[in-house]
């Protein structure tokens, strides 16, 4: 037979009243009172009835998680996964369990949080990017649900809660690395430019360039998407005059696929040509040669968007803050100076 508060109350000889405060977190009731009954609860093994708590206080004790593309897609980036494990640490810590967008396309994850949200079925969502024309952010908005985005968010930034990078600041940083190692001719690979992240590395790279009074070639700046595939990309870029002997890349799987590329026309890595990727993931370390990567703490960011969703939650007038989660350049093997020739 199940334990009740009742029965937990008995034992630990309080009303069911204080239970119930207990399993509230009511600041009303002391430590003291919340260790002795806590432990009473674990000691007879009482489990929280999850419907009961969410028709006493209104609340699903769950948050939604909008994924940038597909679920499959998204777990077979490194990133995603990472920021998922930040979220998951500190919603365990929280008692917070998590909703995923199943959609499979950008339409259908649309669809998904407009259900999550009319449905109730969560307290607030992260929003994992940051998009051009989405249609997700202006509905929450709208909506008046809490909610946070892991990037800088497109519009209205200072009404909207977030945790980022400086991305412009880093990808400015990494295009000076290269500088610094002597190559004037350095290149740029980018997903999509309507994500927010990319356009931001993209003003970086070029702001380092102009800094050094080095002359931005378009024909070096490139954006990778569904009908631009990497090997055209390479073989454009490559078969210039004069081609680029340095690269920075918006992401590590970019960057491997980058190598892979460039191996196939016989191009050495970094004896012809240096790379710079971002993320800092497993793939940049298990990469031949391993990659020079600006580690952007991933699960940092993943642990203070849930951090600051649930104190929105819990605080819903409290002020639209943005977290700036500081970079760090992790140098391996994929860049070295130029060879003077």
């Amino acid at each position: 037979m199940a334990v009740t508060i009742k029965d937990v109350a008995r034992e630990a000889n309080v009303a069911p009243s204080t239970v119930s405060r207990v399993i509230s977190d009511s600041p009303r009731i002391s430590e003291k009172t919340k260790r002795k009954v806590r432990k009473v609860m674990e000691e007879m093994g009482y489990h929280l009835n999850h419907n009961a708590r969410v028709l006493v206080q209104k609340s699903t004790q769950t948050i939604g998680i909008v994924m940038k593309n597909s679920t499959s897609a998204s777990l077979h980036d490194p990133f995603f996964p990472e920021v998922l494990r930040g979220i998951s640490a500190l919603c365990h810590q929280q008692e917070y369990n998590i909703s995923i967008t199943t959609g499979e396309s950008e339409e259908a994850i649309f669809q998904d949080v407009v259900k999550m949200v009319q449905g109730k079925r969560v307290d607030g969502l992260i929003v994992s990017y940051s998009k051009k024309d989405d249609k997700v952010v202006p509905f929450l908005v709208q909506s008046g649900i809490p909610f946070v985005v892991v990037g800088k968010p497109i519009g209205k930034a200072n009404e909207i809660m977030s945790v980022d990078n400086d991305n412009i600041r880093a990808a400015r940083e990494a295009t000076e690395f290269l500088i610094q190692l002597g190559h004037k001719k350095v290149a740029f690979i980018g997903e999509q430019p309507q994500f927010e992240v990319a356009a931001a590395r993209r003003t970086g790279y070029m702001e380092a360039l102009r800094l050094n009074d080095l002359e931005i070639e378009p024909a070096y700046i490139k954006s990778l998407d569904k009908t631009v595939l990497m090997k055209e990309t390479v073989d454009e870029v490559m078969d210039l005059p004069n081609p680029p002997t340095g690269f920075v890349v918006t992401d590590d799987i970019t960057g491997l696929n980058l190598l892979l590329c460039l191996r196939e026309k016989n191009i050495k890595v970094p004896d012809d040509v240096s790379i710079i990727s971002f993320n800092n993931t497993f793939i940049a370390q298990l990469a031949t040669p391993p990659l020079t990567s600006i580690d952007t703490q991933i699960y940092q960011l993943g642990y203070e968007s849930a951090k600051c969703l649930i104190e929105e939650i819990k605080n819903p007038s409290m002020f639209k803050k943005s977290v700036i989660i500081p970079t760090i350049i992790v140098e391996r093997e994929s860049c070295m100076a130029i060879k003077v020739k």
